[in-house]
């Protein structure tokens, strides 16, 4: 026969069994510890790494071999946050305008099929609506080249329609170029002076014409396997050139969503994506996860390298990771990790 105490404590049990779970309790989605391996036995990536940080710390994690935690990489279209965060700070210094055409900061240059540069401002290259073409639909990320050769391929293609987003990486060479008539140096200069030599990014460098890593640095792989670490940076300029550390990546976001590069009137600016009606802001673009939470940062891809950064608003938490070849052949792991790391029940 049941004792009292067993009687009673039916009635608490049957409420936990029917209590309806809260979002996200008891979620079967993965810590990223478990999807990081992924990329490589699905992904089909030599090796992974990733280096998240919070509050409490940081944590480094890798798959296969040949990645590690200090290593030197291509981070590619990364580029694109850094290059973005100068422009708008030489807005906030008034020595430009978003709103200024490149015809008033690059005469004549713009002059193509369909192109004029009279109409194409500054703030359609942050937010790739000008409708310019890429460049690299010609060259594939594999032809070095002068940032005015560059310019000159992508007028020679047809034009996007202006208005609409169309990612391009002719836009950030053109704006490397802006960078370079407003302050008088280059725009890997100006990253130097305002952003790497700030922040400490000691791992961070635009290599210019120099096909070799800094060391340490690991071994790069095309898809068919083929050794691709040596590499003009040429390929990309503005819109692809800089190394760095996954270390230096996590420390660049949380400083730039934290509110320590920009100020807040500029962060928002950047922040918005109405122009390109959702899909980007101004050298950085949201991820909207399937817990809700939406995180921003950048991707970038360049021969042997796929490398993905992603903060939350406040840069409280950032994650970045990295495979050693192009990408990965099944591009949905990239959300899985990001919701790992981000969605809250996972915290």
């Amino acid at each position: 026969m049941p004792t009292l105490r067993t009687v009673l404590s039916i009635p608490v049990l049957l409420a936990l069994l029917f209590t309806p779970t809260a979002p996200g309790a008891g979620s079967t989605t993965p810590a990223p510890d478990t999807v990081l391996p992924l990329l490589v036995t699905e992904g089909r990536a030599p090796a992974a790494a990733l280096l998240a940080r919070d509050r409490d710390g940081s944590h480094y994690r890798s798959a296969g071999h040949g990645i590690s935690r200090a290593d030197h990489f291509r981070a590619g279209s990364i580029t694109k946050t850094f290059v973005a965060t100068v422009v708008l700070q030489l807005k906030a210094e008034r020595r430009l305008s978003l709103s200024d055409t490149v015809e008033q900061h690059l005469p004549g240059l713009l002059r193509g099929r369909g192109t004029d540069g009279r109409h194409i401002t500054l703030r359609a290259l942050l937010t790739h609506t000008g409708g310019l073409a890429d460049f690299t639909r010609v060259t594939h990320g594999t032809v070095p080249l002068t940032p005015l050769q560059a310019v000159r391929i992508a007028l020679a293609l047809p034009p996007a329609h202006p208005g609409s987003y169309s990612y391009s990486n002719t836009d950030y060479v053109l704006l490397g170029m802006v960078v370079r008539q407003v302050t008088g140096h280059s725009y890997a200069t100006e990253v130097r002076r305002r952003i790497i030599g700030p922040l400490s990014l000691t791992g961070t460098s635009f290599p210019g014409s120099r096909r070799s890593l800094p060391l340490p640095h690991g071994r790069d792989y095309a898809p068919d396997g083929s050794d691709v670490t040596r590499l003009d940076p040429r390929v990309a300029g503005a819109a692809g050139e800089l190394v760095t550390t996954l270390a230096d990546l996590d420390r660049f976001y949380a400083a730039l969503l934290g509110g320590r590069l920009l100020p807040s009137r500029r962060l928002r600016e950047m922040l918005n994506t109405r122009a390109a009606h959702g899909s980007y802001g101004m050298g950085i673009f949201p991820a909207k996860l399937p817990c809700g939470v939406t995180v921003w940062g950048h991707n970038g891809r360049i021969p042997g390298s796929y490398v993905r950064s992603a903060a939350a608003i406040g840069g409280r938490r950032v994650l970045t990771f990295r495979v050693n070849t192009t990408g990965i052949t099944d591009t949905g792991l990239e959300t899985r990790l990001l919701a790992a790391e981000f969605c809250p029940h996972t915290w």
